[in-house]
């Protein structure tokens, strides 16, 4: 539990903090100035210390009960007694001195619940690289408003400490009236501005709705690349936009949800985003002809219901996975595939999906992977390890290396001699359900930064070993980069296959060789790697020499896996928009 502790000071800072806000309620109630100011004070600085330096003391105080909110309310409680107490303010001070903080607080909840509903309040329309009139973005607080409200707000009532032993020495209570009315007056300020960009957005959003009606009367689009899923899986849709901007058709980007519009990657297409179902189904497709659909989630039914639409799943990506072969998939006109090895799938899983309505079509998201051998390069030998997500299933081993082998992977690689260069690119979920695959994730940065690596690496120039998370450099730029990859059963390995340098696939469960190859194709041209990683120093070895056995049926499965170079993915995808648009 205590782990992540910084050792016992920070307990020991915890401790005495609250043993303070204890003392300061006795002081206050018998009038012990003296004490009460001493605790105060040390009350003060051990919240600095828990907020910053111990937060995991902090965050452990929080989960036994007394957190922040909790604290604050004994400080001003404790400052109310040692007013009474030593003062005496009479009936109406009394109220005055109750009611002062009290206010802030009953600011604080106010604040918060307009910050909930106006997050929980959808715009009708959001739109990129269209003028309806209105771009529908949110306005947004200044960021000062933003830190002082919601239960952030009664921070402020710190200031009632020194105010309160003020008043004691001086048998009055007017230095906490005067600050109490100060702090209720600060928030007041801070309530007003987040009620005023609450409105301001409403109206916004309003007058969207009809002008957008206007656009898609007067642009027409004919190819709808459609996304209703969160946020945390745009990359799913931003791997479509630079070849729906290619096909040469009029193409718009619908989404569903604000924080997936806010976090859409940078495209020249006209984006709109439309949350509610109502609205969106309100719209006229008239003009639509194909609607491409990345993912399986329930609001596809909102475009699915339109009769004059060829409804195709483009995916976000193929691979051996159960999830690459969903039966939701017989929804839709047409599924499309990189290759052979895609329509296979589905025929191996019998999920219904008619083989007449599957369409290979290559992977057009991969003309700048360049081939092996295509350049002369001068840089470190550099192995990519980039494994999937946890999944939704725990018990499916096959899903990712990360938590059985992640480390000892990493460790390998950063103490083999001689030295490679490692580029660590976990998926963009991996941790995201998972607290145990969080935790290994963050051990790996760690030994990457322990490394003298950069763990959160924007750039691929240079020679040191990088983790990148982000958006950028993409996946397929550190493709570029890569002389080795080591992944698990995933679309990484398909993509990686375009450029027909070596890759190893992970085997944690541990099944034999020709049962692994066979369960999962895109392994036929891989070397394997078993949980205790015990082959990584034999395959670094071949593959840096050149001594590499497994070439010819990289190129073999290249085509398997991807379709044939000729004509090339581009090409066939803005071949078959063209059949479906005419």
């Amino acid at each position: 539990m205590f782990r992540n502790v910084r050792g016992e000071r920070g307990l020991a800072v915890g401790g005495v903090t609250l043993l303070c806000y204890g003392t300061m309620i006795l002081s206050g109630m018998l009038g012990w100035v003296i004490l009460f100011a001493v605790s105060a004070l040390v009350v003060i600085v051990g919240e600095v210390a828990l907020a910053t330096r111990f937060a995991s003391v902090g965050m452990l105080v929080e989960k036994a009960g007394l957190g922040p909110t909790v604290r604050w309310l004994f400080r001003d409680l404790a400052a109310v007694l040692l007013v009474i107490s030593t003062v005496g303010p009479g009936t109406a001070g009394t109220v005055m001195t109750l009611l002062l903080p009290a206010g802030l607080w009953a600011l604080a909840v106010g604040t918060t619940t307009l910050q909930r509903f106006a997050e929980r309040t959808p715009f009708l329309v959001q739109t990129r690289n269209i003028d309806p009139g209105t771009s529908g973005l949110r306005p947004t607080p200044p960021r000062w408003a933003q830190r002082v409200a919601g239960l952030r707000m009664p921070l402020l009532n710190f200031l009632l400490l020194p105010a309160a032993v003020a008043a004691a020495l001086t048998d009055g209570a007017a230095p906490v009236g005067a600050t109490g009315l100060t702090t209720l007056t600060a928030g007041f300020v801070v309530a007003g501005v987040l009620a005023v960009n609450w409105l301001r957005g409403r109206g916004g959003a309003l007058e969207t709705l009809p002008a957008l009606h206007s656009w898609m009367t007067r642009v027409q689009p004919e190819v709808a690349l459609y996304f209703a899923g969160p946020a945390k899986d745009i990359y799913q849709v931003n791997m479509w936009l630079a070849p729906v901007e290619a096909s040469g058709r009029r193409a718009v980007v619908l989404l569903r949800n604000e924080q997936a519009f806010a976090a859409l990657a940078d495209t020249r297409l006209p984006v709109v985003s439309v949350p509610a179902g109502v609205d969106f189904m309100n719209l006229e497709f008239t003009s639509l002809r194909v609607a491409l659909y990345v993912a399986n989630v329930g609001a596809n039914i909102h475009l699915l219901r339109e009769p004059g639409v060829r409804h195709v799943f483009v995916g976000h990506g193929d691979s051996d996975k159960q999830a690459s072969v969903n039966p939701y998939s017989k929804v839709y006109d047409e599924v499309w595939v990189a290759g052979r090895a895609g329509r296979e799938r589905y025929e191996r899983a019998a999920v219904g999906v008619r083989d007449e309505d599957i369409v290979e079509i290559g992977r057009p998201q991969l003309a700048g992977v360049r081939t092996f051998g295509s350049e002369a390069v001068k840089r470190p030998f550099t192995v990519l390890y980039a494994p999937t997500w946890e999944g939704w299933l725990d018990d499916d081993l096959y899903h990712t290396s990360l938590v059985l082998m992640g480390e000892r992977i990493v460790r390998g690689l950063l103490q083999s001699r001689p030295e490679v260069r490692l580029i660590y690119k976990p998926h963009p979920l991996t941790g995201s359900r998972s607290p145990k695959a969080k935790a290994v994730h963050e051990r790996m940065v760690g030994l990457v930064r322990a490394a003298g690596g950069d763990p959160a690496a924007t750039s691929l120039d240079g020679s040191r070993h990088l983790v990148v998370t982000g958006r950028v450099p993409a996946l397929f730029d550190c493709f570029n980069q890569t002389d080795l990859l080591i992944s698990d059963v995933s679309s990484v390995v398909s993509d990686f296959v375009q450029s027909r340098r070596p890759y190893v696939v992970a085997n944690p469960g541990g099944l034999p060789e020709d049962e692994f190859r066979r369960k999962y194709p895109t392994a036929r041209a891989a070397y394997l790697l078993s949980r205790d990683v015990g082959e990584l120093e034999k395959i670094l070895g071949l593959t840096r020499a050149g001594d590499d056995p497994m070439a010819e049926a990289r190129r073999e499965l290249k085509t398997h896996l991807l379709g044939p170079d000729e004509p090339n993915a581009m090409e066939r995808f803005r071949a078959e928009i063209a059949r479906l648009s005419d």
